[in-house]
Order: structure tokens, then C-alpha cells, then sequence
């Protein structure tokens, strides 16, 4: 009995142990033990659910009713990697709440109502390499938001109502590696909270109404290789400093009010290799504009207004694979406008008004072996080949529209000329009424795609005689005033006009002084004056008196 006992006891020990129970999982969530994630979108929460397993790597909250996040609502998480609150109606986050998730790498907080940061919201997030506040309330970034964020590398903060970021705001951030900033309110950049990211190497600046670029903004980003200005309406220009203390390789400045290629801004950018200028109003390329650009390798300028492409405009362009031009006004595309179109391998002409002439030649010759990005260019002219790609064109068509040969003319005398004054003269082309100021040497020009072939001609306009002329005839549109010839019938008729008048006032004032001798002696010229003395006391004045006196006085 003794033995059957020992011999049950020993295959008790020799069965394996019974695995532990299963951990539990939230009721309204899905989890899976291999991944170690749980993810709960969708269900309506409105806190952080009980009973999420501690070993838990990946939780996804996205897409619920949270309004708050605070300490300890994660604390029983230590292993937690990767954490999406996304699309919830977070608008308060205490100092704190992520304090007890040291692993944490992703945090995921977009589309939420976040309107500030508090200090302390990211603290002992050591190893956090991704942060994205996209699609928020966010109206200002204070000093030191992202000061305990040492490992982080990505930061998204475009979306937001951004009026102001703080000269240190980013200060801490020693290992970021992209920002993006888009669809803020910002009016302006600074140069000194830019500053703060050395490590940067990816800047995304989209959706901005900033008007313009400063030299300081980017000078104290040294690492900075990627850099998107795209959607700035208001920007007119970029200046020749803009882009001063930065060594990129890759600039994309699209959808912009820019009408210039800013060739002094990419003078010293010797590093480049893609470049992009699309759907800027900008119509001319000129000569060189490129010419600093040695390494570059992709070059777009679709959907802008670009009509002329000046010979040479691509000069310095050695290692050029990839030209974009497509969706402009362009009506030709010269071989000379090329450094060298052996490196060509892409090219995008699609979308233009096409003539195809000897100029396209190079093009069609290439037409078998270039790459057009699955969008054939097509001829817009001649009319017998309109619509119609350049790749399937035959080979004939190349005798027939292609040939690059130069005009002749085959008269080549000199042609001398002499017509009357008002006559039509036909040279190669034809003079209406010819004037005496026409006369002279003219050159005659025939043209095309090929080249050109002039001759001259000399023309002499005699004077048409004055009799047979007209007033006003063959005059000059700066001439100031008509001339009239004189005859002596002219001045007969005016000399006895003049005699008329002047005989005719003479009479009359004869007359006035006949009426004025008529009517003088009927008025009286003499009159009489009588007074007397006025009457003085004493001897003297008895001696005095002799009565009243008369006296005569004559009126002139």
C-alpha cells in the first residue's frame, strides 16, 4: 500500500504545472495577448476603462467621450508603448498623467480640445519619440512646453489656432527631427524659438498667412536638409537672405504669390537635388537661374504661368533627371535651354499649347527612350497633327513638321524704289500710303523655328506738288497744325475789308460830333450873381455900407 502510494506521488510530480489563468480584458474592448494591444475605439467612454492587463503595450482609446486625463488613470501601465487618445473630447490634461509611463514611445493626442499645455503634462516622458497635438484648440505654445521630451524626434502641432509660440517653447527638444506647423493663425515666424531645434531636419510650414520671410528665421538650424513653404498666399517674394545658414537638399516652395524663380535666395544652396517652384505665377525662366544648383536632380515648375524659357535658363543643371513643366503656357521647349539633355531621363511638357516645330525635334528624336510619367505631351499645332502625343507620331512626320531648316530668300538684289507720295508700295511685305518721311533702307526678315534670312531694300517718296494737294492731305499724326497757301485774291479781299471797317467808324463819330454842335446853343452859358453885406456895428462898418452888389459869372 505503502509503494502504490509513493508511485502515485512521484507521476503527481512528473505532471506539468496548469497554466496560470487568463488575464482579464475590458468588456467593451478587444484584446489580443501576442500583440499585447487593446483597443477600445468607438465605444463611448468617457474615462479610461478598468481592467486593461498591466502588460499592455498598445492601447487605443480613439474615437470615445474622455474629457479628462488625470494622474493615475494610467498609472497601472508601465509597459505601455504606445498610447492613442485621438478624436476624443480632451480639453484638460493635469501635470502628471503620464508620469508613470516611462516606456511610452507614441502619444497620440489629435483631434481633441486641447487650448494650452500646462508645464508638467510631459514629465519623465523620457523615451517618447512621436507627439501629435494636431487638430486642437492650441492658441499658444508656452516656454518649456517640451522641455522633459529630450528623445523626441517627430512633433505635430499643425491645425490649431496658433497665434504665438514662445522664444522657448521648443527649448529641450535636442533630438527633433521634424515639426510641422499648418493651418495656424500665425502672422509671423521666429528666428529664436527656431533656434532651439539644432537637430532639425525636416520642416513643414503649410496653410500659413505669413507675408514674408526674414533673414534670421532659419539661419540657427543648421541641420535642416527638408524644408516645405507651401500655401503662404500672402508670400511675394523670397529674399536673397532667406534661406541664409541652411545646407538643404530638398526646397519646396508651391502655391505661393512668388512671380520670380528666386534665384539670389538658392545661390549658395550648392546642396540641393530637388527642387520645387509649382503652381507659383511665375512666367519667365530666365538664362542661368539655376546655374549654382550643380547637384540638383529634380526640377517642377507645373501649374504655374510659365510661357517663355529663355535659352540657357537650365545652364548648370549637370545631374538633372527629372524636369516637370507640365500645365503651362509653354509653346516650345528648346534644346538650348539645357546644360546638357544627355541626363534627362523624366520629362513633363504635358498640359502646354505644344507647337510642334523643328524646336520640338530633340524631343521626338528622344521620343522612344524618355520617360513622361505615363502624361504624353501632344501637338497643339499644326493643325494636321492637333491632338495628337508626341510618342506616336510616325517617323515620316519627322521629314514632314520637324525639319529645322532655315528660310532662304532667293531674291537677293538690292531693291531701290521710288514712289509718288500717297501711293502703295510692295516690298516682301507692303507700305500703304507712303509719305515723304518713309523714305529709307528697310529690312526685310523671313523667319521660322530654324532661323532667319534678311535682305534690304531702299525706298524714295517724292513729294506730291502743292496745287494737286488737299488740306489736311498726307499729314502726319504728330504734325501740330495745317498749312494754307496765299494768293493775291486773298489779300485783295482782305485789305478793302479792313478799309470798309475803318471808313464806317470814322463816319460815325463825325456823326456823334454833328448832333452834340446841334444841340450846344440852346443852353445857357452866363449867370448872374447878386449879394449884400452883412450889417457891422460901429463907425467903420457905417462907413462901409453901400447896399447890395452884382456881379457876372460865365460857365465853360
Amino acid at each position: 500500500m505503502t509503494c502504490w502510494l509513493c508511485v502515485l506521488g512521484l507521476q503527481l510530480l512528473l505532471l506539468p504545472a496548469a497554466p496560470p489563468p487568463a488575464a482579464g480584458c475590458p468588456a467593451r474592448c478587444e484584446c489580443s495577448a501576442q500583440t499585447r494591444a487593446v483597443a477600445c475605439p468607438r465605444r463611448r467612454l468617457t474615462a479610461v476603462p478598468d481592467g486593461i492587463p498591466a502588460e499592455t503595450r498598445l492601447l487605443g482609446l480613439s474615437r470615445n467621450r474622455i474629457r479628462c486625463l488625470n494622474p493615475g488613470d494610467l498609472a497601472a501601465l508601465p509597459l505601455l508603448e504606445e498610447l492613442d487618445l485621438s478624436e476624443n473630447v480632451i480639453a484638460h490634461v493635469e501635470p502628471g498623467a503620464f508620469a508613470n509611463l516611462p516606456r511610452l514611445r507614441v502619444l497620440r493626442l489629435r483631434g481633441n480640445l486641447l487650448k494650452l499645455i500646462p508645464p508638467g503634462v510631459f514629465t519623465r516622458l523620457d523615451n517618447l519619440t512621436l507627439l501629435d497635438l494636431s487638430e486642437n484648440k492650441l492658441v499658444i505654445l508656452l516656454d518649456y512646453t517640451f522641455q522633459d521630451l529630450r528623445s523626441l524626434r517627430r512633433l505635430e502641432v499643425g491645425d490649431n489656432h496658433l497665434v504665438f509660440i514662445s522664444r522657448r517653447a521648443f527649448a529641450g527638444l535636442l533630438a527633433l527631427e521634424e515639426l510641422t506647423l499648418e493651418r495656424c493663425n500665425l502672422t509671423a515666424l521666429s528666428g529664436e524659438s527656431l533656434g532651439h531645434l539644432r537637430g532639425l531636419g525636416a520642416l513643414r510650414l503649410r496653410h500659413l498667412a505669413i507675408a514674408a520671410l526674414e533673414d534670421q528665421n532659419f539661419r540657427r538650424l543648421p541641420g535642416l536638409l527638408h524644408l516645405e513653404i507651401d500655401y503662404w498666399p500672402l508670400l511675394a517674394e523670397v529674399g536673397a537672405g532667406s534661406l541664409q545658414g541652411l545646407n538643404l537638399t530638398s526646397l519646396s516652395v508651391t502655391h505661393t504669390n512668388i512671380t520670380a524663380v528666386p534665384a539670389a535666395a538658392l545661390r549658395h544652396q550648392a546642396h540641393l537635388t530637388c527642387l520645387n517652384l509649382s503652381h507659383n505665377p511665375i512666367s519667365t525662366v530666365p538664362r542661368g537661374s539655376f546655374r549654382d544648383l550643380v547637384r540638383l536632380r529634380e526640377l517642377h515648375l507645373a501649374g504655374a504661368l510659365l510661357a517663355v524659357v529663355e535659352p540657357q535658363a537650365f545652364l548648370g543643371l549637370r545631374q538633372i533627371r527629372l524636369l516637370n513643366l507640365s500645365n503651362n503656357l509653354l509653346s516650345t521647349l528648346e534644346e538650348n535651354t539645357f546644360h546638357s539633355v544627355n541626363t534627362l531621363e523624366t520629362l513633363r511638357v504635358d498640359g502646354n499649347p505644344l507647337a510642334c516645330d523643328c524646336r520640338l525635334l530633340w524631343i521626338v528624336q528622344r521620343r522612344k527612350t524618355l520617360n513622361f510619367d505615363g502624361r504624353l505631351p501632344a501637338c497643339a499645332t499644326p493643325a494636321e497633327v492637333r491632338g495628337d502625343a508626341l510618342r506616336s507620331l510616325p517617323d515620316s512626320a519627322l521629314f514632314e513638321y520637324f525639319v529645322c531648316r532655315k528660310p532662304k530668300i532667293r531674291e537677293r538684289r538690292l531693291q531701290r524704289v521710288t514712289a509718288a507720295a500717297g501711293d502703295d508700295v510692295r516690298f516682301q511685305c507692303r507700305i500703304r500710303g507712303a509719305r515723304p518721311q518713309d523714305s529709307g533702307t528697310y529690312t526685310c526678315v523671313a523667319s521660322n523655328a530654324g532661323g532667319n534670312d534678311t535682305y534690304f531694300a531702299t525706298l524714295s517718296v517724292q513729294p506730291e506738288p502743292a496745287a494737286n494737294r488737299t488740306p489736311g492731305e498726307g499729314r502726319n499724326e504728330t504734325q501740330a497744325a495745317a498749312r494754307f497757301p496765299l494768293d493775291l485774291t486773298t489779300i485783295l479781299v482782305s485789305t478793302a475789308m479792313g478799309c470798309i471797317t475803318f471808313l464806317g467808324v470814322v463816319l460815325f463819330c463825325f456823326l456823334l460830333l454833328f448832333v452834340w454842335s446841334r444841340g450846344r446853343g440852346q443852353h445857357k452859358n452866363h449867370f448872374s450873381v447878386e449879394y449884400s453885406f452883412r450889417k457891422v456895428d460901429g463907425p467903420a462898418a457905417a462907413a462901409g455900407q453901400g447896399g447890395s452888389r452884382k456881379f457876372t459869372m460865365k460857365m465853360i
